[in-house]
């Protein structure tokens, strides 16, 4: 009944518009989120940091910086998360946006390491907490504004479309620093060029933003507001959210570690390897990154659909277990430095990884009630970063400078594999589950602890 009604209430046409505004602000902030991850390998490295004879200090040291977006999301998804479910998901997501932008747009602007010496790494760090903050809260907005307007019946499919926006970010970023790259010459690149890709930014805020003014808030949400007003609830935010759901948001967090790990693994980590260790050419790499996340972005809604039709867990699972061989097929693949079998190679991580990544905004949609929706999606996805994505290069870096050999890696991947892997198991299977039914159940659990509170006060 609940599917029905937000299928009348939502035609395909409207349900259209919103994904095309959620998949705009994420095609936006992934834009920047990427553009410093290859920055961070090409760029920062060089000329934000004082020089070294080691070559994987400054790669290490701009890795920690890049780290430092990653620790500022799980802020920005809490305090996102908090006031998301209070006022909506469209105007938290419009400030996210522009947000982002500013501290992108000011990256592009810093001085030099030779410039102003160890002031040039502090302004990085704090535009890049900026940067952060702001995507922290635009995972948890974007992907619910998608899976609350979806009928439950496809929710797989059209929730997976937000998460195919983030290889069209990384790709537009890709080509152009590939561009710039190609039509400069190395001292011009490193000296001006670079900044090109962060000021053009600008010109993908003003486009993301004005797409998002144009949708609403889902009216499951709306109901779910008023019913708060009503009722002169306060009862949202990361708080309620752990004291009602653990469960759920450690599920989500040990879903997300695998995932997160490889996907850095695959389209960052491996350009340093290319580059630093098998000594490519940086256009070459670019241009192979660029194919696979094109890859990417095609496989990501076919997996979601998949999920619709046999599960949630089932595709999970699959991803969980390949991704554990992944490192040991990889590395070997690399190492043979033909363009081709390295292309597959990076296209293959992507595909398995697809397997975990569609199927989250869906899984974790379906683990919490409206009112807590977008505080416990960003917290599950969020504070994992810390962990898993932040230090995945930094902690590849280390272990290939400290052994020589790409064999631990391939190792640490695995691992965090079995860890997802478990989480899995321990997953309820919530493919078609009603939304609706979720905040019916929610409301009930409410009403019992409500009427409960006089009897034990009496007792």
């Amino acid at each position: 009944m609940a599917s029905a009604t937000s299928s009348k209430a939502y035609p395909q046409s409207s349900l259209r518009r919103v994904v095309t505004a959620s998949m705009a602000g994420t095609v936006v902030e992934w834009y920047e989120f990427f553009l410093y991850a290859t920055a961070a390998t090409l760029v920062f490295n060089v000329i934000m940091f004082p020089p070294s004879d080691d070559p994987y200090a400054g790669v290490i040291s701009a890795f920690l910086t890049y780290a430092v977006g990653f620790i500022a999301r799980p802020l920005g998804g809490i305090v996102f998360g908090h006031f998301g479910d209070k006022y909506g998901r469209k105007r938290l997501l419009q400030f996210a946006i522009i947000l982002v932008g500013v501290a992108t747009f000011l990256m592009g602007c810093l001085p030099t390491f030779a410039q102003v010496g160890y002031w040039a790494p502090a302004l990085l760090v704090l535009l890049r907490f900026a940067q952060g903050f702001a995507v922290g809260g635009e995972w948890g907005g974007g992907v619910l504004l998608v899976a609350e307007h979806s009928p439950d019946r496809t929710r797989g499919f059209w929730a997976s479309f937000p998460q195919a926006a983030v290889p069209i970010g990384n790709l537009l970023a890709t080509v152009v620093l590939l561009v710039l790259s190609n039509t400069l010459s190395q001292e011009a690149f490193l000296s001006w060029g670079w900044r090109i890709g962060f000021w053009l930014s600008v010109v993908i805020v003003a486009v993301g933003y004005y797409v998002r003014t144009r949708i609403t808030d889902a009216p499951i949400f709306l109901e779910a507001q008023k019913e708060a007003e009503d009722e002169r609830r306060d009862r949202y935010g990361v708080l309620e959210v752990l004291r009602r759901y653990p469960r759920g948001v450690i599920t989500a967090m040990g879903l997300r570690f695998a995932e997160n790990i490889m996907y850095y693994l695959v389209v960052t980590f491996s350009i340093t390897y290319l580059k630093i260790a098998l000594g490519m050419d940086t256009a070459a790499i670019l241009g192979m990154i660029a194919i696979a996340h094109v890859v990417h972005l095609i496989v990501i809604p076919f997996v979601g659909g998949l999920t619709d039709r046999i599960g949630r867990r089932p595709v999970y699972a699959i991803g969980a277990v390949a991704a554990a061989a992944w490192g040991f097929v990889a590395f070997p693949m690399f190492n043979t430095k033909d363009p081709l079998i390295i292309i597959l190679a990076i296209c293959l991580g992507l595909v398995l990884h697809s397997f975990m990544y569609a199927p989250q905004p869906a899984i974790m949609s379906e683990m919490f009630p409206t009112r807590m929706r977008y505080s416990g999606v960003s917290l599950g996805y969020q504070v994992t970063s810390i962990v898993a994505g932040s230090l995945a290069p930094i902690i590849a870096a280390a272990l290939l400078s400290s052994t020589g050999s790409w064999v631990p890696i391939a190792v640490y991947l695995a691992i965090a594999a079995a860890i997802t892997f478990v989480a899995v198991i321990s997953l309820r299977e919530t493919k078609g589950s009603s939304l609706h039914e979720l905040d019916r159940i929610d409301r009930e659990r409410l009403a019992a602890e409500t009427a409960a509170i006089p009897v034990k006060a009496e007792a």
